[in-house]
């Protein structure tokens, strides 16, 4: 049975809650979809082994064998908008039979052969991101066996650019109106889109979407901001972002005046509205950008079991595993540039114990935390309504005038 966009999507969803929780409530940006589409050719190349692992396909939200499917489609069906690239190289030391085994069980679209130095895996992040990114997230070592990777890069200018406005707009409540000179406004054109919507876990929240578009194929990405008012968690403002269909709430509905996260006003005016009642919403928001280093197997996300599994395919007792990802993102005036290299890596030997580290997080009218999900459109293929990138707003910067 093959998983249609709607089940898959409904999966990326629930794993993009794990990842935002095992990243924590930081400023930060990430792609869900690109640990998710790792972690299912970590369970193709596993072969039979990840099928009897509960915690794999509970993570992955479909069995193993679809998603490996799912993966094959969205790797064939290539989005203009989102650049996609997926490998896996097998170290020199690999099994003679590694090498065969992944090209007949990972999807035709992925990659694979020897293990490249890491100057050319640097190349092939950098290539594949953009030059959004230019490291390979993992270091290789002689005894790394077998190291898979997905890459996800989208670059898009906005339909109509923003318009800029004096950071006193997000109103003296906020946390950033103090802090910022110059923000963004929603133009009246088309390819931006404001609203108030009732949410299922964050209540009532204001919501803009800023579209690119390319003519050629139809084909689109939408840039969709979700701002809840202050002390909802962070989990349940995106997991609002992520609902595909938000239960838009009529001005009319609201009481005037202002309040945590919008200011309503009245005033008569001549209209074609059947009912005498026309509503219009624009946005205030800040420019962003985020930079960061994800460790996967941290959390609840199902690595853990697709490195078991993994080792058992190469014949390992002992073996170390690391997975991350890098990413980028930026969210301007004119338009939005993101990118994710999600790698997995095993090694023979003994896992080192884990160290205590350091977790610097920022304590910083969209003028507080919000998140932002980054959505493909258009057509009917695998890629549509299919989030892509996703990030939890705590850091903004001024607007370019």
């Amino acid at each position: 049975m093959t998983a249609t966009t709607t089940d898959v999507s409904a999966a990326v969803a629930r794993f993009a809650e794990r990842f935002h929780a095992a990243v924590g409530t930081g400023h930060h940006v990430g792609s869900p979809l690109g640990a998710w589409l790792l972690l299912a050719l970590c369970a193709a190349a596993a072969g039979p082994g990840s099928r009897t692992d509960p915690a794999l396909a509970d993570a992955l939200g479909v069995s193993p064998e679809e998603a490996r499917t799912w993966a094959q489609g969205l790797l064939a069906a290539r989005h203009p908008l989102v650049l996609t690239a997926a490998a896996a190289w097998t170290g020199a030391t690999a099994p003679p039979t590694t090498a065969p085994r992944l090209a007949r069980d990972l999807p035709a679209a992925v990659a694979t052969g020897p293990l490249p130095d890491q100057r050319a895996l640097d190349a092939w992040a950098a290539e594949n991101t953009q030059g959004l990114i230019d490291r390979f997230p993992v270091t290789v070592t002689p005894e790394t066996l077998l190291v898979l990777a997905t890459a996800l890069a989208t670059k898009v200018s906005w339909t109509e650019p923003f318009h800029t406005a004096p950071a006193a707009d997000l109103r003296a409540g906020g946390t950033w109106a103090g802090r910022l000179t110059t923000v963004l406004r929603s133009p009246s054109g088309w390819g931006h889109v404001s609203y108030v919507a009732r949410s299922r876990r964050a209540g009532l929240v204001a919501v803009h979407s800023a579209q690119a578009f390319d003519a050629e194929s139809a084909h689109g990405l939408r840039v969709t901001s979700v701002i809840a008012e202050p002390g909802v968690p962070a989990a349940d403002v995106l997991a609002a972002a992520y609902e595909p269909e938000p239960d838009e709430v009529s001005l009319f509905d609201l009481p005037l005046g202002e309040g945590p996260l919008w200011t309503i006003t009245a005033e008569e005016t001549r209209t074609t509205a059947a009912d005498g009642r026309e509503e219009w919403c624009t946005s205030v928001l800040p420019a962003w950008r985020a930079g960061n280093d994800h460790d996967l197997a941290a959390g609840d996300l199902g690595f853990p079991g697709a490195a078991r599994a993994l080792a058992a395919s190469l014949g390992l007792p002992e073996f170390v595993f690391e997975a991350r990802q890098a990413a980028v993102a930026a969210y301007s005036r004119y338009g939005f540039e993101a990118a994710a290299v999600s790698v997995g890596a095993v090694a023979g030997g003994i896992a080192a114990e884990p160290r205590k580290g350091v977790l610097r997080t920022a304590e910083l009218r969209f003028a507080h935390p919000y998140a932002v999900v980054a959505v493909a459109t258009g057509g009917d293929t695998p890629w549509d309504g299919l989030p892509v990138f996703s990030a939890w707003v705590a850091d903004p910067e001024d607007a370019e005038e």
